[in-house]
């Protein structure tokens, strides 16, 4: 194995609990992608299924998206754990161990579907659901190899919850509620982010850039001819990669491109789909990654696919996958790894400490107060993360005042913003450039600060806490 890179594998699972879908939701589906007009039945389905119905030249394309695979979806929670409790045994994530002896690694990027009025597809709408069901299991099975990341669903303007969307905060301010709630109420703030619908757009991209040092977001593919399946996402519809390095080495991307390496801070990594009718993972995706590792290239493998279908066939072709490249490559080594640890490893990141987010609260003369907040380790972005919560339950995003960008920094609490006596909780958080997450939450009727360490944003089993 001497002279090649390792090849990480990386599993990420868009972490979005259970989904339903009727028939007629189906052929609903059939006619925004396809323009089809049909009459929805379960008859007419499988006659689509087999192929059976002329559609003029599209039915190959039209089977890839009514695959019964596809259509299975874990419509509750039970089906949900019955797949889990197999997929996290030690038996199926041993079946084919890497290079090094490892059984497979999951990363959960958790949704929170809130802010929605319609709801036909029945997803599970509440702040920290899913987040609270996974960290539960993944802790209850000692599945501490696993991650735990951020995955966020841009809101449509119908406010419908199975409408797809671009812009991260035009219909919602969901985003800024979701990680207050999940700082102050969790002591949690990712290091690691999954686009929902794939789609990086400006704002999403520059607010990233502040925060998040890791994103596994890129759907680059080689040159392929077009079958037609995705002819609802042509021209750069939703997720848009079509100038972005179709390579596994990660990349910093330009300010004003995201899909062109620059001189931003975050590393964003390629990351095809697996069990889905689209960009999917190929063999020559998986011996492309091989090649460019035995020439000594930072390699991150990242997949995704979906945790309301049953992941099992999928991780089982991925595997086959690697098994048929690494006998083609044995100088090659090939990781299952958590998705901040493979970034690290890859890009040979220097270790750093955690930022210390020193937290104090000065009172000023006129009953204002100043927050202030201290790190001598640098922060991923200019500013952490700043939180508040109220005496009256509503949370709230705002930005601090730099005195010395990545160290220091402080916030005003007065009539102008809140006044402490109206403050519940203080929450601040924030990355290094390798990915150590520090959480500091603050009492404000006692003044007490609670502070997590996260080496990896994981699923919170070794965090470590203390109390100043």
């Amino acid at each position: 194995m001497s002279g090649a890179a390792t090849v990480h594998i990386v599993h990420c699972i868009d972490t979005e609990g259970p989904l339903y879908e009727s028939v007629d939701a189906t052929f609903d589906r059939l006619r925004d992608i396809f323009g089809l007009e049909l009459e929805p039945s379960r008859a007419t389905l499988r006659s689509l299924q087999a192929g059976e119905l002329d559609l003029g030249g599209i039915e190959d394309a039209v089977q890839k998206v009514v695959d019964p695979h596809l259509l299975a979806y874990n419509d509750t929670w039970d089906k949900v754990d019955e797949m889990l409790a197999e997929c996290l045994s030690p038996a199926f994530r041993d079946a084919l161990p890497d290079s090094y002896g490892g059984g497979w690694v999951y990363n959960w990027f958790c949704v929170d579907h809130v802010d929605y009025d319609v709801n036909p597809r029945r997803r599970d709408i509440g702040y920290h659901n899913v987040f609270d069901h996974y960290r539960g299991i993944l802790r209850e099975t000692a599945s501490d190899q696993d991650g735990l990341h951020f995955h966020y669903h841009p809101h449509a303007f119908s406010r419908e919850a199975h409408r797809c969307a671009t812009h991260w905060w035009a219909a919602s301010d969901s985003l800024f509620q979701t990680l207050s709630r999940r700082v102050i109420d969790r002591g949690w703030f990712p290091a690691a982010h999954r686009p929902g619908f794939h789609v990086i757009r400006p704002e999403s991209h520059w607010f990233l850039e502040q925060y998040v040092p890791f994103d596994f977001s890129s759907q680059a593919m080689l040159p392929s001819s077009e079958d037609g399946a995705d002819a609802d996402l042509e021209g750069g519809r939703l997720g848009d990669w079509r100038r972005a390095p179709a390579v596994w080495q990660p990349y910093h991307p330009a300010h004003d491109d995201y899909q062109t390496p620059g001189d931003c801070r975050r590393w964003i990594a390629r990351c095809l789909n697996i069990g889905t009718r689209y960009r999917l993972l190929t063999e020559r995706d998986v011996r492309q990654a091989f090649s460019e590792a035995r020439a000594g290239k930072p390699v991150v493998l990242a997949v995704t696919n979906h945790d309301f279908r049953d992941m099992r066939p999928d991780v089982d072709a991925v595997r086959a996958l690697l098994a048929a490249a690494a006998a083609e490559f044995p100088d090659v080594p090939f990781r299952y790894s958590e998705a901040v640890e493979a970034m690290r490893d890859a890009l040979g990141l220097p270790v750093q400490p955690p930022c210390e987010l020193d937290v104090s609260l000065e009172a000023m003369d006129d009953g204002r107060h100043v927050l202030r907040v201290a790190s001598q380790t640098p922060t991923f972005g200019p500013q952490p993360w700043l939180a508040l919560k109220t005496q009256a339950r509503t949370y709230h995003y705002d930005d601090f005042d730099i005195g010395v960008p990545f160290h220091e920094w402080r916030y005003v609490l007065d009539e102008d913003t809140f006044p402490l006596r109206a403050l519940e909780a203080i929450g601040v958080a924030a990355n290094n450039a390798s990915g150590a997450t520090t959480v500091a939450t603050l009492d404000a009727a006692t003044g007490a600060v609670t502070r997590t360490v996260w080496p990896g944003s994981r699923t919170g089993a070794k965090g470590a806490a203390g109390d100043d």
